[in-house]
């Protein structure tokens, strides 16, 4: 019984791991939007440099990243109160990704170091197997319907509307098209993807010694 406790509560960890870390990767990865600058032509939509938007787009992430930064102040893209609350509900999102992180992380490291006692790494083999799966089949409904999958994350994680922002008072949304956002969520399964094969790859090999050890 404790052996299964044990490995239900490893493979949750191992499973909030990889999505906070994929997200922490992505929400960090600042060459995707210096991409989108010019892929999307935000610069020219909007009347600004590219040097002007990354400046701007630096303060933003700044201020969802860092708990001690309080206060959000774009130079060239003012705000409303509304404005402010959504990024400051974004903000929240940002931090408990990174609390579960860390909480994930030390608890996949001890389930790590647990099954490397008992020689089971090996039992990682169709969690990894089953897991690579899933991201390819994300990322194709996000082509096929990204509106809508768009829309339902915001009714998830936020109770209001003030995700819908006016460009008028809002302008920061401009810079910010909803392609980017695809963009992101993409990568966030492609990070996912990419980590679930590696594990997969190291886990398939302890099957494998494991096998030959078996008579």
């Amino acid at each position: 019984m404790k052996s299964k406790v044990i490995y239900l509560l490893g493979f949750f960890c191992l499973f909030f791991f990889i999505l906070s870390v994929s997200i922490a990767i992505t929400i960090n990865f600042t060459p995707l939007y210096t991409f989108d600058i010019t892929y999307l032509n935000i610069a020219d939509e909007i009347g600004m440099t590219k040097e002007v938007i990354l400046k701007n787009y630096s303060v933003l992430m700044n201020y969802l990243n860092f708990p001690w930064i309080t206060e959000l102040k774009m130079s060239d893209f003012p705000s409303s109160e509304r404005g402010l609350f959504h990024f400051f509900e974004v903000k929240k999102l940002f931090l408990l990704d990174y609390v579960t992180l860390v909480i994930s992380g030390i608890g996949s490291i001890l389930f790590l170091n647990y099954l490397k006692r008992k020689k089971g790494m090996w039992k990682l083999v169709h969690f990894f197997q089953w897991g690579f799966i899933i991201p390819p089949l994300l990322i194709v409904t996000l082509f096929i319907n990204f509106d809508t999958l768009f829309v339902l994350f915001h009714k998830i994680f936020f109770n209001n509307d003030a995700w819908l922002f006016n460009p008028s008072n809002d302008s920061i949304i401009l810079a910010l098209p909803e392609a980017f956002f695809m963009h992101s969520f993409i990568l966030v399964f492609g990070v996912i993807e990419f980590l679930l094969i590696i594990g997969y790859f190291i886990s398939k090999k302890q099957w494998v010694k494991q096998e030959k050890k078996t008579p």
